[in-house]
């Protein structure tokens, strides 16, 4: 006969078996990925194309869900109550991950102990953009032109908090400069005002912005990144230009709920690697002005790691809030 500790074994190790035998034949049903962001945005022409791709590896339908408010939080909190069984996976960002963790008293989710990282996708550095009527042409003149006027040249950005406007903390930092930040309801009307010539410039995603550059109705000055970018290779770095410790890389990356069974995080990252190294998805992609990446999830983690407590220092600098 099993003795009674016997028994009190064998149904612990059995219960511990039921997730790893689910495991082993996930996926049984559609997987959701969630998007922070509204239809038909930035964030949803990467999406989109990975889910499908994703759906061929997985043999299973990947249905993309928008979940659009408060600068990601109401997408990222949905996710951090899900199951974590790897059918709700979430395409995170540095602005939902690692900013708004530091300007939301109560974000409803924690970025380490809620989510599992499986890969970073892709990144695209910020811009200095202006307005093709203005006359700046290089950072030198942006710089002159503010500190001859402190505080009275304008730079837009999709929102209080948002990287684009933490690029703009971190510029008038590194040059000595004090600009009037002029916050929009996203970096598309912000945008459109500085072609228009409402605002003088902006600090935005290269992928956003490369497509009018080269219609000549802005200008970009210069790349907050370490390196030029192959897309704008005359376009010289912040450090380049006048501008060093302006970096801001706008990156995204495929996470699940914290305790999904390792089996299922493995597999995942496996697919979506597979799905990284195609020339099928990061041609299109790159020739967006998107950088496409592939991480380990331990190496995710230590990237979000590293930019959480940069922002933070950002952030606390530049004295911003949201509550």
């Amino acid at each position: 006969m099993i003795s009674r500790l016997g028994r009190a074994v064998f149904s612990v190790v059995a219960l511990a078996a039921v997730p790893l035998a689910h495991a082993a034949d996930y996926p049984q049903k559609p997987v959701t990925l969630v998007v922070p962001q509204p239809p038909g945005g930035a964030a949803d022409a990467v999406a989109r194309p990975f889910a499908q791709a994703l759906a061929a590896r997985l043999g299973q339908p990947v249905v993309v869900e928008n979940r659009a408010g408060a600068n990601g939080n109401i997408a990222a909190a949905y996710v951090a109550q899900r199951p974590a069984d790897g059918y709700t996976i979430f395409y995170g960002s540095i602005s939902t991950l690692a900013v708004n963790p530091h300007l939301y008293k109560s974000p409803g989710f924690d970025p380490f102990k809620d989510f599992q990282p499986i890969t970073l996708t892709n990144q695209t550095p910020n811009v200095l953009v202006v307005g093709a009527q203005t006359p700046y042409k290089s950072v030198a003149d942006v710089v002159k032109a503010a500190k001859a006027a402190p505080g009275q040249l304008a730079f837009g950005s999709a929102g209080n908090g948002n990287t684009m406007h933490l690029t703009g903390l971190q510029f008038e930092a590194s040059t000595g400069t004090q600009l009037v930040h002029v916050p929009y309801k996203g970096g598309p009307a912000a945008l459109t005002d500085v072609m228009g010539g409402q605002i003088p410039m902006m600090f935005h995603n290269l992928s956003a912005v490369l497509p009018v550059a080269q219609a000549g109705k802005i200008r970009i000055l210069a790349v907050a990144d370490e390196k030029r970018s192959p897309l704008a290779p005359d376009v010289p770095t912040m450090a380049e230009a006048g501008a060093p410790g302006t970096v801001q890389i706008a990156w995204s990356g495929m996470l699940v709920r914290s305790g999904t069974p390792a089996p299922i995080v493995e597999r995942l990252h496996k697919e979506m690697a597979a799905i990284l190294a195609t020339p099928e998805f990061r041609k299109p992609q790159e020739s967006q002005g998107s950088e496409i990446l592939s991480s380990t999830p331990q190496e995710f983690e230590a990237r979000l790691k590293t930019d959480s407590q940069r922002m933070a220092e950002v952030i606390k600098a530049g004295n911003v809030h949201i509550d």
